[in-house]
C-alpha cells in the first residue's frame, strides 16, 4: 500500500505540476516577462471539470448506500459551472460574487425542478440536500482552488496543493512507521499524532523552500502557512472520512492505486482552498 501511495502520488505530482506550468504558459503568468492574457487558468478549470465527473459519481455510490439520490448530470454541470466562480467572470466581464450567488439560488430551485419532474415529492429532503450538497463540497470548494491561481497566481496555487499534499505524505508515511497515539479513532483509526507531526514537519520544509525559491513570503510566515495547512489539510481528510463512516465504506472508489479514488486524493486540497485564499488575501504577500 505505502509503495503504490508513493509510486503514484508521484506521478500524480509530476503530470498536475505539467499542467499548471503550460496553462501558465499559455496564459502568460509563467513569468512576469510575459504578458497576461485576459483569461486565466483555463488547462486548470477543464482539470476540475474532468475530476467532477468521476468524483460526483462517488458521491452517487455513497449516497446510495443512504438510500438517497445523486441526479448525477445535474450535479455534474451545476459543480463544474459553480467551480468556473472566478473563471467565467473573466470571461464575462462579472463580478465572482454575483455570479456565485445567482448561479447558487438557480441551483438551488433546479434541484426542487428536477426532483418534482423525475421523483415527486418522495424523498425530496433528502435528495435535494445530498445533491446541493455534493454540488457545494465539490463545485464551490474546487471554485477557490481556481480562486487562488487567477488572483494571486502560479507559484502560490503550487505552494499550497505542495504543502497540503505535503502533509498527506508525511501523515501517511509517519503514521504508518511510528504510529502509536490515535488522532481521531471514531472517524479515523489509522490517524495518529506521530502521523500528524509528520504531516506537520514536511509541510513545513515544503512551505518554506516555496517561499524562499519563488520568493512568496517570508519564511517564518512560511512555517505558519506549513503547520496551518497541514492541519486544515487532515481535518479536510476527516471531513471525507466521515462520509464515508456514514456509507460504511473504506473508500470513495478502487480506481486509484494506494489511494482510493478521486474524493480520496482530492479532499485535502478542497478544504483548504478557500483557507488558502483568505491566508493570501489577509496577508497580501502576493499580488
Amino acid at each position: 500500500m505505502l509503495k503504490h501511495r508513493l509510486i503514484f502520488g508521484v506521478l500524480m505530482t509530476v503530470v498536475f505540476t505539467a499542467v499548471i506550468i503550460v496553462d501558465g504558459w499559455l496564459d502568460g503568468s509563467l513569468t512576469v516577462a510575459a504578458v497576461d492574457k485576459p483569461v486565466q487558468a483555463t488547462i486548470l478549470y477543464l482539470l476540475i471539470g474532468f475530476l467532477a465527473i468521476p468524483a460526483q459519481l462517488e458521491i452517487s455510490r455513497l449516497a446510495a448506500a443512504k438510500k438517497l439520490k445523486i441526479f448525477t448530470l445535474f450535479s455534474i454541470i451545476s459543480s463544474i459551472l459553480l467551480a468556473g466562480g472566478w473563471y467565467w467572470p473573466q470571461v464575462f466581464e462579472l463580478s465572482p460574487v454575483n455570479y456565485l450567488f445567482f448561479l447558487l439560488v438557480f441551483i438551488l430551485f433546479g434541484l426542487f425542478l428536477y426532483q418534482y419532474a423525475f421523483f415527486g415529492t418522495f424523498g425530496t429532503i433528502g435528495n435535494c440536500g445530498v445533491n446541493y450538497f455534493s454540488i457545494i463540497y465539490l463545485g464551490l470548494l474546487s471554485g477557490f482552488v481556481l480562486a487562488v491561481r487567477i488572483d494571486f497566481g502560479l507559484w502560490p496555487l503550487l505552494m499550497f496543493i505542495f504543502v497540503v499534499k505535503s502533509a498527506d505524505i508525511g501523515a501517511y508515511t509517519t503514521g504508518s512507521l511510528f504510529g502509536k497515539h490515535k488522532f481521531s479513532p471514531k472517524i479515523s483509526p489509522g490517524k495518529t499524532w506521530e502521523g500528524m507531526a509528520g504531516a506537520v514537519a514536511l509541510a513545513v520544509i515544503v512551505a518554506v523552500l516555496f517561499a524562499v525559491i519563488c520568493d512568496i513570503m517570508p519564511v517564518c510566515l512560511a512555517a505558519i502557512f506549513g503547520i496551518c495547512f497541514a492541519f486544515i489539510g487532515q481535518l479536510g481528510d476527516l471531513a471525507e472520512s466521515m462520509i464515508k463512516r456514514d456509507a460504511q465504506e473504506k473508500d470513495s472508489a478502487n480506481n486509484v492505486p494506494g489511494f482510493g479514488g478521486i474524493l480520496d486524493i482530492i479532499d485535502s486540497p478542497l478544504a483548504a482552498a478557500p483557507f488558502a485564499y483568505l491566508f493570501f488575501m489577509v496577508t497580501g504577500c502576493v499580488s
